[in-house]
């Protein structure tokens, strides 16, 4: 018996796309079938990332998006369903890192940290559920068949890592909220999720394997091995999934181990 996940039919929207994780879960849903709208701030790499999943056969738009912004956030998700229709899932990806103590930590470090990966996040899933809520009610035109919403927190909101405190908690907060909306808009056919991350190899963080402290962090984990984007693949498929409607408010984590 052989088993598959198809998103033919279904449009999703990843926020910081232009590289990472976000790239990564945007061909792995346009692989599986779904209309992918590719928002972020870095336009000519989203129009690269489109070209490419294009050339395997799949279905992407681009869309400028801040969301630090909340006009940015509101006009990015109009464009996207007046261009490629309404919205069943979002991957709320966007979020920055910071390494520095907590001692050290700036005002201008916090308001950094919280605005992109808390703020920003909020908002996000909000202005997508507002849409999903008025549709599920009739409120306003086209069909709904349940909606998906991944926020992705990270490993370090659940285990206090040393250097990266402010990361830590803003992904912490991204956790409770989640349950929250899980909560709230369950009821009505949204799904809320959230996907844990432990330490995965990214063009951002890739130098830093090869590095002395890289390299004892790496001999610290549990089977001594950094994680690569694409083993984050399904994970993200199964939540996103319809079949999926049974798992909500889940806070799943995809770390190889290191927070157990």
């Amino acid at each position: 018996m052989t088993y598959s996940i198809d998103l033919s039919g279904r449009v999703a929207l990843v926020t910081g796309a232009s590289s990472g994780l976000g790239a990564q879960f945007a061909r792995v849903l346009a692989q599986a079938g779904a209309g992918v709208v590719l928002a972020g701030r870095r336009l000519d790499r989203l129009k690269a990332l489109r070209a490419d999943i294009e050339s395997m056969g799949g279905n992407a738009h681009v869309v400028g998006l801040d969301v630090r912004d909340l006009h940015s956030i509101r006009a990015a998700v109009a464009h996207a369903e007046t261009e490629v229709g309404t919205l069943d899932i979002l991957i709320n990806n966007a979020g920055v890192g910071l390494s520095r103590k907590l001692v050290e930590s700036t005002q201008e470090d916090f308001d950094f940290v919280m605005n992109v990966n808390l703020r920003g996040a909020f908002f996000m899933a909000q202005e997508v559920a507002k849409r999903m809520l008025a549709r599920a009610s009739g409120e306003a035109p086209g069909t709904f068949t349940g909606g998906r919403i991944v926020n992705v927190a990270s490993v370090a909101g659940m285990r206090a890592l040393s250097q990266i405190g402010l990361y830590g908690m803003s992904k912490a907060a991204v956790i409770q909220m989640t349950r929250a909306m899980a909560l709230e808009w369950g009821r009505h056919g949204i799904n809320v999720n959230a996907l844990c991350p432990g330490y995965i190899d990214t063009e951002i963080n890739h130098h830093h394997w090869r590095s002395e402290q890289g390299r004892k962090l790496i001999a610290m984990l549990p089977r001594q091995r950094v994680g690569q984007a694409q083993d984050l693949d399904t994970a993200v498929l199964m939540l996103c999934a319809k079949e999926s409607h049974f798992i909500n408010g889940a806070v799943l984590q995809a770390d190889d181990g290191f927070a157990v």
